[in-house]
């Protein structure tokens, strides 16, 4: 039997993921500029979070020379699910993982821990698509990279 909603209703929100779910953590240190006048980091900050620990692990993994890899990734998906806020001077953690490798492109799924929670204030995902540099044509994930890719796979959580 299928469920309705009644008019106007939303459909029941999903729980946030836990530390678990994701096998790299990467620290993040918030900043005073990262508050708005709402008192919490703001959203566009989020995502700021989530390029620099994917790209941080990738150089740290040596799959990503910033200057000089001649292949790249062009981020052409995202999004964002908040569950609770962040704001400085809070202690930020950022759990990742690669939700599905294709022939040329990744999709990466970030949770933002705030101190030591379990649950996860803020999930996001974004899909690279890798392209020759010069060129910015789609071209199949160099083998170094899909391997350092494939040990960061972990489904979602259900």
């Amino acid at each position: 039997m299928r469920e309705t909603l009644a008019p106007n209703a939303s459909p029941p929100r999903e729980a946030a993921g836990s530390r678990a779910a994701y096998p790299r953590h990467v620290p993040i240190t918030t900043r005073w500029a990262d508050n708005d006048v709402y008192g919490h980091v703001n959203n566009v900050v989020y995502y700021a979070f989530f390029d620099t620990a994917v790209n941080g692990l990738l150089v740290e993994a040596g799959a990503l020379d910033i200057a000089r890899s001649p292949v790249i990734g062009l981020v052409v998906e995202t999004g964002c699910r908040y569950h609770a806020p962040l704001a400085f001077p809070d202690r930020v953690t950022a759990g990742v993982r690669v939700a599905r490798i294709g022939r040329s492109s990744v999709r990466y799924e970030i949770g933002l821990f705030r101190g030591d929670a379990d649950a996860a204030s803020a999930e996001g995902f974004f899909v690279h698509v890798y392209v020759d540099r010069a060129t910015r044509r789609p071209v199949p994930l160099p083998e170094p990279l899909r391997s350092v890719l494939e040990g960061w796979t972990r489904p979602a959580s259900p």
